[in-house]
């Protein structure tokens, strides 16, 4: 089963809660790059990961496949699980969601096994439960996501985006980004002022592209100060010919450019084919 990456095309800050959870606002889409997740029966839960990112995948016990599993089996009696086995091809720490993707796969698979709806809410409560981004993952539909996560939008029917996705090889972690937000805020008083609200987001190509130029992502600037990198990568985005939009996925260190055509976004890959970065050419889409 694939677990594609999640991509943020906007991020907005819109608040603290009391227990220290930020709240957001982000238009998701999913890519073309995933990881791919199987499931075989067996009477206990394993993980194997493999792939070239599997060296850099934390121990099993802090895995968020076996978190979400964990989740859903103390909801549903007598679960069924066994061995996972994970093809790692989405960057580390890299502000995609690749983790969320990984577990929201996990529950999928684990509701097949065990003959439960997608719909059943046992599988939302499970994905929240096991962390912010993995119930936007569940679907891997382009939507709103608001809240810390448990509130989305219906699906949005967007334009495909050709895009390059571009990772400095710097894993960020999103406490630090967070940590860095608060110093900000702090220095002028307060989170992010945004001029205009999202509003109803466009679905073709061109004026979904204006509509982004609009709506950033505030984590952005707090992102580069823990990883200056990130401001390199961006710049040089910016740089390639036919970039019409560059931008930071998330947290870090992820970014993207968008472009008119699969082709152009193909050309702008080899043009940074000479970095030591991670380069991904694919599509961003709305519906799996």
């Amino acid at each position: 089963m694939l677990a594609r990456a999640k991509i943020n095309l906007t991020l907005r800050v819109t608040g603290r809660r009391a227990d220290g959870y930020h709240e957001l606002e982000s238009l998701v889409v999913f890519a073309g790059v995933a990881d791919t997740l199987t499931l075989e029966p067996a009477g206990h839960v394993s993980i194997d990961v493999r792939g070239p990112f599997a060296d850099v995948v934390g121990a099993a016990g802090d895995n968020l496949i076996v978190k979400a599993h964990d989740r859903l089996a103390a909801l549903v009696p007598g679960l069924k699980g066994g061995r996972f086995v994970l093809d790692k091809h989405i960057p580390v720490a890299a502000g995609i969601g690749g983790g969320s993707a990984d577990a929201a796969a996990a529950l999928r698979l684990l509701a097949r096994l065990n003959d439960l709806s997608l719909d059943d809410a046992r599988i939302m409560t499970a994905a929240l439960a096991t962390g912010a981004d993995v119930p936007v993952c569940v679907g891997s539909r382009a939507c709103v996501m608001s809240g810390i996560g448990e509130r989305l939008s219906p699906p949005l029917a967007l334009a495909p985006l050709p895009a390059v996705l571009v990772n400095p090889r710097v894993g960020v972690a999103t406490r630090d980004v967070f940590a860095a937000l608060a110093r900000q805020n702090l220095a002028r008083d307060g989170l992010p002022q945004h001029a205009r609200p999202m509003g109803e987001v466009p679905l073709g190509l061109d004026a979904l592209i204006d509509y982004l130029g609009q709506h950033g992502n505030d984590l952005t600037e707090p992102a580069i100060a823990c990883a200056p990198v990130i401001g390199e990568v961006l710049a040089a985005m910016r740089a390639l010919p036919g970039a019409r939009l560059s931008r930071m996925s998330g947290s870090g260190a992820t970014c993207f450019a968008l472009f008119s055509t699969p082709a152009e976004a193909e050309a702008a890959a080899r043009h940074l084919a000479d970095r030591n970065w991670w380069v991904a050419p694919t599509t961003f889409a709305g519906t799996p």
